[in-house]
């Protein structure tokens, strides 16, 4: 492939001259990051013909890992720099201080980073969403339950103001209507952020945090969903295999609906995902009814797709044995230092998540 020996010589220069951190993942990013000049490079093998790509695929894999050998170099040695040098001359001696990744920002980084593996871009959307977004455009009706105020967070509405009411969105679903609309099918995301619901004791919260996943294509079916959802697992959990179980259920927005449930052991009061006799839930999900995607502008007789939700808070409960969600949101500085993770140490599929 042309330029390879210029891209070499100037990415690694780069490296050489990078004097922080920052610059450095600048660098990072790229040449190796999603959109980087290599990662770009190695996605053009796919258009090669078989004899083109047995030639350049050992020389990009070669050029990347000693891009990626450069950066693991020039961090170390960053840090060791920084170890030595650091000094604050303003303040009487104390004991250095190191900032933790909170275990919900870190689930997040690992899901995201699973999902991406999986061609699943990240959607966001507000969190004060009208009315329409949140329940009608999801085919939710009128007296469903999740609509009275025991139930969700409403916005304050001045007397004799006739527009449609807001609230503190109850789910994540509204970004995938959002996402319908601005980019149309086929489509695969997730969004993942903070909701808001009436509830509050040790496994539930005011407000909390929700992955949802929507994919959408012309022959999507349940058996791409169940693949989907176990590789997810498999990958979070950190294990080899898992074992499903789909049980039939009712959500307004999909249509099959079905709860998912994992096999597990509790053995000795500890959890262990994908052995044992026992089956715990671990979400909901179905393929996306025909009105929620005519609400998305999608026309249902030529698209389908699936969706599915999970809580984060939760699976990062159960991945890391923490046993009170209120403490979540406690703002308890030793409850982050023995749940929080290193600063530096991002997820990475074939490194491991949590590291």
């Amino acid at each position: 492939m042309d330029g390879i020996a210029e891209l070499r010589a100037r990415y690694l220069a780069q490296v050489a001259d990078a004097d922080s951190p920052e610059a450095l993942e600048a660098v990072r990013l790229a040449a190796l990051g999603k959109k980087g000049e290599i990662s770009a490079k190695m996605r053009e093998l796919g258009r090669m013909s078989p004899d083109e790509r047995k030639a350049a695929g050992p020389v990009l894999n070669a050029l990347k890992d000693e891009i990626d050998a450069a950066l693991r170099a020039r961090r170390a040695a960053l840090d060791a720099r920084l170890a030595q040098e650091w000094l604050d001359i303003t303040l009487p001696a104390r004991p250095r201080r190191h900032g933790t990744i909170h275990p919900v920002s870190q689930v997040m980084d690992e899901l995201t980073a699973i999902f991406a593996d999986m061609g699943f871009a990240v959607a966001e959307g507000p969190q004060v969403e009208s009315d329409w977004y949140n329940f009608d455009a999801l085919n939710i009706a009128p007296e469903h339950p999740a609509r009275q105020e025991h139930d969700t967070f409403f916005m304050h509405r001045a007397e004799g103001d006739d527009r449609p009411p807001h609230v503190l969105r109850t789910h994540t679903s509204p970004v995938q209507i959002r996402a319908m609309q601005a980019h149309g099918a086929p489509l695969r995301v997730i969004a993942p952020g903070r909701v808001y619901r009436m509830d509050m004791d040790q496994t539930h919260a005011p407000m909390f945090h929700q992955v949802e996943g929507l994919a959408i294509d012309r022959d999507i079916t349940m058996a791409q969903l169940k693949w989907t959802l176990e590789e997810f697992c498999r990958a979070f959990f950190e294990v080899d295999a898992v074992e499903l179980r789909f049980r039939a259920s009712h959500f307004p927005f999909t249509e099959p609906s079905a709860e998912v449930d994992i096999r597990c052991s509790w053995s000795g009061g500890q959890l262990r995902i994908g052995e044992g006799d026992d089956w715990m839930e671990i979400l909901g999900s179905g393929m996306v009814h025909p009105a929620v995607l005519r609400a998305g502008g999608i026309d249902p007789d030529r698209w389908q797709g699936f969706a599915f939700g999970l809580g984060i808070d939760r699976i990062a409960m159960l991945k890391y044995g923490i046993p009170d969600l209120r403490a979540f949101f406690e703002s308890d500085l030793r409850w982050l230092r023995h749940y929080g993770f290193a600063a530096l140490d991002m997820p990475d599929l074939p490194r491991g998540l949590s590291r």
